[in-house]
């Protein structure tokens, strides 16, 4: 294994296409924060069955499993910047259609469903392009900046306004996520980051031997692999909980509407305070061990959510929750970029989400059944349970906390040593 030190500022400059993307990225997390706040309070208003509700959530994962390898790629082949301005631009059209329908009383799941087929290809090549865009050294001050101003837009802006919206009209907040599509769109065409240089493929590849090609990489390494494994049962919970805490606040708190926002916005501030602190922590323990003490306290805070009933206690718990979340993805997102090869980051990327996102529909299924047998608490307990299975999956990665590899595309300033 090859030490690198890596030269440079480990601060991203907001001039220049950095602050594009993080523009484009915020904006359109506004949007989606409205959309994802805005279908369980219209599946609430709709059904009070748990498993029922449950099942929008089920839903929006099965494009990420079933087209996420695809995305990552095709993210790999193509410009990675013209795939997310026409992938937004496309994903504005069906947000709009959506909202027609929802105004029509005709809502229908498939134009969701299409929306994060969609998706997968803009994440896979959001995060192979934003290398391109910084220096080596500042991968983890920007992915804190784009999920602290995400956190902002999409919990502490987007899902606290959206029952509001909602009393405007259903169709509402669907009608604004389609607009910061498009807005989105222009900021990332307006990028001038060209294509990130690639070797020839071989003759005869395919896109099924590339896609094997990522799996294999991502096995190979062991702090990734590792990495994928906790990460994947953790969704398996977050699936349960995501699916069902509408209900929790609204049923088991009986805290309305109102709770529900100040749930999320709970969430949200304690992911911003992760964001702010993620360096000094990151810094003092490693990557791999932040991502460690995240899983330990997240389930202190999960069992708080599912055994005190009472509101202040669950926003506080969700606080907590939301700081180590952010703690947890930053260095995730972080590792992938510094230890996939450059020409193949959509790729490796693609299998870590994919594999790790495939268990999610069957937590908010597990959700919505423990919820309707055991009663609306108990979703929160059975998160808690996954998350240490994943603690226990993280061990064997974490020691030692193993260092960056070597970028392969030479276009990183770096010292070599060992």
């Amino acid at each position: 294994m090859t030490t690198v030190e890596v030269t440079g500022s480990h601060v991203p400059a907001w001039r220049g296409g950095f602050g594009r993307l993080w523009s484009a990225a915020v904006i359109s997390r506004f949007g989606d924060a409205l959309r994802g706040a805005a279908l369980p309070l219209l599946a609430v208003s709709l059904t009070d069955r748990p498993l029922l509700i449950a099942s929008v959530t089920a839903c929006g994962y099965l494009p990420w499993i079933v087209f996420g390898l695809l995305g990552g790629a095709v993210a790999d082949r193509v410009d990675q910047r013209r795939a997310m301005w026409t992938v937004d631009a496309c994903r504005a059209l069906l947000v709009a259609a959506f909202a027609v329908a929802v105004a029509l009383g005709h809502a229908s799941i498939l134009l969701l469903i299409a929306l994060t087929t969609l998706q997968t290809l803009f994440d896979n090549a959001s995060t192979a392009l934003l290398p391109a865009l910084v220096d080596r050294a500042a991968l983890s001050s920007a992915n804190a900046r784009l999920m602290t101003g995400q956190q902002i837009a999409g919990g502490l802006i987007g899902a606290p306004v959206v029952p509001l919206l909602i009393a405007a009209g259903a169709a509402v907040p669907f009608v604004a996520d389609a607009g910061t599509f498009l807005l989105a769109a222009a900021l990332v065409a307006s990028l001038r980051a060209g294509a990130p240089e690639r070797a020839p493929r071989p003759a005869g590849g395919t896109l099924r031997g590339e896609i094997a090609d990522g799996l294999r990489t991502l096995w190979r390494d062991r702090p990734l692999r590792g990495l994928c494994a906790a990460t994947a049962l953790c969704n398996i919970g977050m699936g349960a909980l995501i699916a069902t805490l509408v209900v929790l606040v609204t049923g088991w708190l009986d805290a309305g509407t109102a709770g529900y926002a100040a749930a999320t916005t709970a969430y949200t501030v304690g992911g911003l305070a992760g964001g702010v602190l993620n360096r000094r922590i990151t810094a003092r323990l490693g990557p791999l061990r932040s991502v460690l003490l995240a899983g330990l306290v997240q389930i202190a805070a999960l069992v708080v959510m599912g055994s005190v009933r009472s509101l202040t206690a669950v926003v506080a718990a969700l606080m907590v929750f939301g700081f180590m979340g952010m703690l947890w993805n930053v260095n995730t997102t972080t590792l992938m970029q510094q230890r996939a090869p450059a020409d193949m980051l959509g790729r490796v990327s693609s299998a870590f989400r994919t594999l790790a996102v495939a268990g999610a529909p069957l937590g908010a299924l597990l959700g919505g059944l423990t919820a309707t047998a055991w009663g609306l608490n108990t979703p929160a307990l059975l998160t808690a349970a996954f998350f240490v299975l994943s603690v226990i999956a993280l061990i064997p990665g974490v020691k030692p906390d193993v260092p960056v590899v070597a970028p392969q595309d030479g276009a990183t300033t770096a010292h070599a040593t060992g």
